[in-house]
């Protein structure tokens, strides 16, 4: 049995995971040196405590490129929590949807990612490698018990890009060219800086919406929010499930 946390960051809607957990103490993200998010749905602070008594630190929230910080800003968090002794993260965050067989509401697990941002948080530093920027024996523990409970998990590709805009029709057609299934705004420089840190990472996408061009209507924050709030029950009792035989 490990000993040290397990670190989870909360993306839009998702605050509810945090329910389950039994609070020891919270750390404001000033508090930590870290800069505040602008973005609805992102409270911005550190949780400790315990999942079914497995020790656990949510970080509600992040910040993003398109709030206009920095890479190294946007990672400060993933630094942060590997300072505190994490040594596995699982990143979740709100998608929208690339491909006509993952519906809104369902959750994608992470196989791998395409770093659209056009930047990186490892500038100046070492090559890493990212063969495996998401750990596969990880994973197949959650598709099993995900399997298990009967609930629908997906496996595929996230593709990250800056934002804030969503994307175009053209540009989903694109991505989904590129081989992408689903589409943010955050994740892959958290993955990246957390590999370059060795940490094992897990990442899953609560897939909100279908992205422009599969669904003729508008893309709005709200309906994200809403999405990532419904489905995170789920969410919650897989990671209950999983995290308790750690």
């Amino acid at each position: 049995m490990s000993t040290s946390p397990i670190g989870i960051v909360l993306g839009s809607g998702l605050g509810p995971l945090a329910e389950a957990v039994v609070v020891e103490r919270e750390v404001p993200f000033a508090e930590a040196g870290l800069p505040a998010s602008t973005v609805p749905g992102h409270q911005g602070c550190f949780v400790f405590g315990s999942l079914d008594g497995v020790s656990v630190v949510l970080m509600k929230g992040r910040v993003h490129l398109y709030e206009g910080h920095p890479p190294q800003a946007v990672t400060a968090g993933v630094r942060w929590l590997a300072e505190q002794g994490v040594g596995r993260l699982i990143l979740t965050n709100a998608a929208g949807t690339l491909n006509p067989e993952f519906a809104p509401g369902s959750w994608m697990l992470l196989a791998d990612h395409l770093n659209l941002t056009s930047t990186s948080p490892l500038h100046g530093a070492d090559f890493i490698d990212l063969t495996t920027a998401y750990d596969a024996q990880w994973r197949e523990v959650f598709r099993t018990a995900a399997a298990a409970r009967g609930m629908p998990l997906h496996e595929g590709v996230y593709a990250g890009l800056r934002g804030p805009q969503y994307e175009t029709p053209a540009e989903v057609r694109m991505l989904r060219t590129l081989g992408a299934d689903a589409v943010g705004m955050s994740t892959v420089l958290e993955t990246i800086q957390a590999r370059a840190l060795g940490m094992t990472v897990l990442g899953f996408s609560c897939l909100t919406n279908w992205a422009a061009g599969i669904n003729r209507e508008p893309l709005d924050h709200q309906e994200v929010l809403t999405a990532g709030k419904a489905a995170a029950d789920a969410m919650v009792q897989l990671l209950r499930e999983v995290v308790a035989r750690d």
